[in-house]
């Protein structure tokens, strides 16, 4: 796995490409401006980019308009963002074109080892990986869609782990049900969200984002 990492952070960006390193991962290059991980990208070719949400210049957005344009060039790169804490814009606009390979975590989830080393791998797979606190807060905003008011209490809480990225037998691990049982949790959520098996996309992945573009229509 080569990876890339944007973070303006220099402490935050060695640490991290550290950890990474004494995974046997390959970090291949770092930078400390979105410009400069775009530049790291095309010239190296990795399979994932981390990067931070604020950077240079302004602080505010830079990070996730890079991941949007880095996508836009390479639609294969798995990308995956961390942020300080929840912003939910920033989110859904990141999140909201409905493909995988995409994740956004907050900072504090690197210092649990194992968890971040999941997501990161599920999105290099072509998966999802969306931070329960990102997924507990977009659920508390999006409760008035009809659609998801569809959903029993048990369907939400499959949902909400899917949209963390864990597949069905993690789910019902987590749960403490059967396979079975999450897979008829899952038939049931996408005929309640309405996602037909002709659909052209992913219907795992369209029921997650589902309550993002709701959230991002209404903020």
């Amino acid at each position: 796995m080569r990876i890339v990492i944007a973070e303006d952070d220099p402490l935050l960006r060695e640490g991290l490409a550290l950890l990474l390193r004494a995974e046997s991962l390959d970090v291949v290059a770092t930078a400390g401006t979105a410009d400069g991980i775009l530049d790291a990208i095309d010239e190296h070719r990795p399979d994932v980019a981390i990067l931070d949400v604020r950077m240079p210049p302004t602080h505010t957005d830079e990070g996730i308009v890079a991941a949007v344009e880095a996508r836009r060039r390479r639609p294969d790169l798995a990308v995956l963002v961390l942020s300080a804490y929840v912003e939910q814009s920033f989110a859904t606009e990141l999140l909201g074109g409905g493909v995988g390979g995409i994740g956004y975590l907050l900072k504090e989830r690197v210092g649990r080892v194992e968890e971040f080393l999941d997501a990161l791998r599920r999105v290099a797979d072509g998966g999802t990986a969306i931070d329960p606190e990102v997924v507990a807060q977009l659920f508390t905003r999006s409760r008035h869609d009809t659609r998801l008011e569809r959903l029993s209490p048990r369907e939400r809480d499959v949902l909400a782990l899917m949209a963390e990225g864990l597949g069905n037998s993690a789910i019902a691990e987590r749960l403490v049900v059967t396979d079975g049982a999450v897979h008829k949790h899952i038939r049931s959520i996408f005929a309640k969200l309405d996602l037909s098996p002709t659909d052209h996309v992913d219907r795992r992945v369209a029921a997650v984002l589902h309550y993002l573009e709701d959230v991002r229509h209404r903020a």
